[in-house]
């Protein structure tokens, strides 16, 4: 099943801060993705609703076994392009923003291929 980019982005942001802090709350959401609070809570019923993460009693987002998959997937694939494209001399801020943009659209075989191609 392909999932919407913007719930792939989510998804990445909830696993990441879920690492930085340890608890997510939708206003971390909110903050590092730089969306307003509403556009957060609306795709947070949503992800709930497709069982992609969880909210606890004190408002803590958990991803599902389901959502961790996709934000594992889509952050591997976000690292290394930036890894990769740094490593061609792009600056890390274009690396970064390109990285976010291909990862969403390059396809599980293409992938597999760069990574054998560079070892990792």
């Amino acid at each position: 099943m392909r999932i919407q980019e913007s719930a792939e982005d989510y998804l990445e942001a909830i696993l990441v801060l879920k690492n930085e802090k340890g608890m997510v709350h939708s206003i971390d959401v909110a903050r590092h993705l730089n969306f307003s609070k509403p556009s957060v809570s609306r795709a947070v019923k949503l992800l709930r609703e497709d069982g992609k993460l969880t909210v606890d009693a004190d408002g803590t987002l958990e991803l599902t076994d389901k959502g961790r998959e996709i934000a594992e997937r889509i952050y591997e694939r976000h690292r290394l392009l930036t890894l990769w494209f740094t490593e061609l001399g792009v600056s890390e801020q274009q690396a970064t923003e390109d990285a976010c943009r291909v990862e969403h659209d390059i396809s599980a075989e293409t992938f597999q291929k760069l990574k054998e191609h560079f070892g990792t």
